[in-house]
């Protein structure tokens, strides 16, 4: 099982989104508020389906009882300012997967408080500034599930 932790997300369409991936993966999606959105709002349960049911879905005051609600998980965080790319990392059972808010990513004071070899990143074509944030769980996500012979799916 892998964290998903969205750090204050901000499209509700994106947090739905991972809500039904992780819904369907198994993994745990943490929100650290402040969110951009309200929890019953029309667009996040749309974007879900009815999945929310299905998920195990957490929220967080800020990042640092996030990360003490993690105890022990190893973080990775995704960044495009990150130098190594998301597939030389090898991905473990527990592990969780931080990622910053769609308009701003993650700050440089705590994507920077990670070790550099934990920030990962996902490459794309030159000048771009990003993938859409649900499409950048999907990826990292999957390889480390991937990593894990796709453990408790079928």
């Amino acid at each position: 099982m892998f964290h998903i932790v969205l750090y204050q997300p901000e499209i509700p369409g994106n947090t739905g989104n991972a809500i039904r991936l992780a819904a369907n993966t198994g993994a745990r999606l943490h929100l650290v508020h402040p969110l951009g959105f309200s929890m019953d709002s029309t667009r996040l349960k749309r974007a879900g389906l009815d999945y929310h049911e299905l998920a195990h879905v957490h929220e967080h005051r800020d990042l640092e009882s996030c990360l003490e609600a993690l105890g022990t998980a190893r973080i990775w965080v995704f960044s495009s300012h990150a130098e190594r790319r998301y597939t030389e990392a090898g991905f473990a059972e527990g592990d969780a997967l931080l990622f910053g808010p769609e308009t701003r990513g993650l700050p440089a004071e705590s994507r920077d408080a990670f070790p550099p070899e934990h920030r990962l990143r996902i490459p794309m074509v030159p000048g771009n500034r990003s993938v859409n944030l649900s499409n950048s769980i999907a990826i990292a996500l999957f390889e480390a599930w991937r990593q894990q012979g796709f453990a408790g799916g079928e």
